[in-house]
């Protein structure tokens, strides 16, 4: 009995720690910020993005609808650079749209950026000033096979 507990209780322990990376979510408690700290935030992380995935050409983006400055900046600046944007969840039936989530965090005064696709994630601290924002760390990428 003792030989299939000890197992049994090390699988379950394991198993609890687990993820899906299948899930992509968005934020869920909103970062209060002023417009020109959302809007350098997004252009930054856009641009970083568009590093990874390529030019825009033919690529599609999914985000979820939402109403917070960041999400309205992040959007606009991924048609700045050239990309097609959906909010709404309608895609036309030949696109297969890359699904992107985001989340913005307050941390010890400052905000701790995220960008998520299937493949990459990508992640930064910003500190925020009068101007707008200033990137704090280095670039964070993960990419997914």
């Amino acid at each position: 009995m003792r030989r299939f507990l000890i197992p049994l209780l090390t699988a379950l322990s394991l198993a609890s720690c687990q993820t899906p990376d299948e899930a992509l979510t968005t934020n869920s408690d909103p970062v209060a910020f002023n417009r020109k700290t959302a809007g350098a935030i997004a252009g930054d992380m856009a641009s970083r993005l568009t590093e990874q995935i390529g030019p825009a050409g033919p690529t599609t983006i999914k985000m979820e609808k939402d109403t917070s400055e960041y999400a309205a900046a992040l959007e606009a600046a991924l048609k700045g650079w050239g990309y097609t944007v959906i909010v709404d969840g309608k895609a036309a039936k030949d696109q297969k749209p890359l699904e992107l989530a985001w989340s913005v965090d307050n941390f010890d005064g400052q905000i701790l950026a995220r960008l998520t696709t299937p493949s990459i994630a990508l992640g930064r601290a910003y500190t925020p000033t009068a101007a707008g924002a200033t990137p704090a760390s280095p670039l964070s990428i993960m990419q997914r096979n």
